[in-house]
């Protein structure tokens, strides 16, 4: 029985380089693969984009979370926005199996459609199953209050029982208010707040000055927490990879 955990969470940025110029997909596929996590938060995920396809002839033929999972991971995808040329939303990929999912709307208003992915994972070995959300907040303060209590009010049974549980993703919270709705309502961890003393700068990914990508624990203890910083990274995405090692408590 492994006790240990290892999450990474990433906004791909649909897969585009800085400034949409590049497909570079590929390229992120190899950084997740080498980084070996058991379970991976990925938000703004393309599962179709018709455009893409005609305009990079590296596009892949499959949904992005099918292409990025390959034979590693097991996938689940949750559609946020829908248009004329396709979609995206947030993707979980793990190492073990999904025992179910649901991607529930918490959208503030129609010009931004937003979900919280929330699977359920067994793990081999542990006693309860493993509940994972990922989460890719508003850009306006009263809609992530609001999604935040969304959170709140899905989780605080589940808290309640000492279930292990993972958020994870892009919190656009450049005000920082997050992290104490969370601890207060869930009993939550933020992992490089446990790890290093302050919440991670992610954002942008050239010169990371914003903290905006997160991962929150609940029956963890972390044991590190990692921002995954120059090359290779700060050039597949506008944001940059945050991992941290989990052990179960």
């Amino acid at each position: 029985m492994s006790r240990r955990l290892r999450v990474v969470t990433l906004n791909i940025h649909k897969g585009l380089s800085h400034f949409n110029r590049r497909m570079v997909i590929h390229e992120l596929r190899d950084g997740l693969q080498a980084l070996d996590a058991d379970v991976v938060f990925l938000q703004e995920v393309q599962g179709l984009n018709q455009r893409f396809t005609m305009r990079f002839i590296s596009c892949p033929p499959e949904p992005q979370y099918e292409f990025l999972a390959g034979k590693q991971w097991q996938h689940v995808y949750g559609c946020n926005a829908v248009y004329a040329h396709g979609h995206h939303g947030n993707a979980v990929l793990s190492r073990y199996p999904f025992v179910s999912f649901e991607n529930q709307d918490v959208s503030d208003h129609r010009f931004e459609r937003r979900g919280l992915l929330h699977c359920v994972v067994t793990v081999p070995g542990w006693r309860r199953n493993l509940h994972c959300v990922c989460v890719h907040l508003s850009l306006h303060e009263r809609g992530r209050r609001r999604q935040l209590e969304a959170i709140s009010r899905r989780l605080e049974e589940l808290a309640s029982r000492d279930v292990p549980i993972i958020i994870a993703g892009d919190f656009n919270d450049w005000r920082q208010r997050a992290s104490a709705i969370l601890e207060g309502r869930l009993g939550m961890t933020e992992a490089s707040l446990a790890h290093q003393g302050r919440i991670a700068a992610t954002f942008p990914s050239m010169l990371p000055l914003l903290r905006l990508d997160r991962i929150y624990v609940r029956g963890f203890r972390v044991a590190s927490s990692t921002v995954h910083r120059g090359k290779p990274w700060s050039m597949l995405s506008d944001h940059l990879a945050l991992s941290a090692e989990l052990e179960r408590t």
